[in-house]
C-alpha cells in the first residue's frame, strides 16, 4: 500500500468523500456530521492522504491544525473494496507518525456514537485513543462521541 499526500483533484477521492458524506448522513442528522467538504480538507492546516493498493485507492485520511501541538484526525474511510483488510489502521498509523514528525503532543477526533461506528471506535482505542469531552468547536451531541490521544 502507498499512502500519499493529496491534492484532492481526483475523481476517486472526490467519489469516496462524497460516499463518506453520505454514509453519515445515514447515521446522524445534518448538523450532527462533521465531515469537511472537499474545500475545507484542501485548507493549509489540513494535510490530507490518500491509501492506494496498485492503481486502486483503498482510502484515505487527513490531520488538521488546531494549534501547535494538538492536531484533530479528520476524513478517515476506506473504500468498500477493501474493507476489513487492514488499510484504516495503517493508514491511522502512517497518520500518528506524521503528526509525531509535525511535532504534535495530542491527537484528536470525533466519531459517531451509533453501532455503525463501533469498528472505528474499536479501532482507536486499539491505538491507545481514550473517550473525552468536546475539544475545539464542538459541543456534547449524542451522535457524537470524541477520543484523544496523548503522543
Amino acid at each position: 500500500m502507498i499512502i500519499k499526500i493529496d491534492d484532492l483533484k481526483s475523481t476517486k477521492i472526490i467519489e469516496l468523500l462524497q460516499e463518506h458524506h453520505q454514509d453519515m448522513l445515514l447515521q446522524s442528522p445534518p448538523q450532527s456530521v462533521h465531515a469537511l467538504d472537499v474545500r475545507s480538507l484542501q485548507a493549509v492546516d489540513v494535510t490530507f492522504w490518500s491509501a492506494w493498493i496498485k492503481d486502486n485507492l483503498a482510502g484515505c485520511g487527513a490531520l488538521k491544525r488546531l494549534s501547535s501541538d494538538h492536531a484533530e484526525i479528520k476524513s478517515m474511510r476506506t473504500s468498500k473494496t477493501f474493507l476489513r483488510q487492514g488499510v484504516a489502521a495503517k493508514l491511522l498509523r502512517y497518520i500518528l507518525n506524521e503528526a509525531g514528525i509535525q511535532g504534535y503532543m495530542k491527537i484528536s477526533l470525533e466519531t459517531g456514537s451509533k453501532d455503525a461506528f463501533i469498528p472505528a471506535r474499536t479501532m482507536y482505542e486499539k491505538f491507545g485513543f481514550k473517550y473525552c469531552n468536546p475539544f475545539a468547536d464542538y459541543t456534547k451531541d449524542v451522535y457524537s462521541v470524541f477520543m484523544t490521544k496523548e503522543m
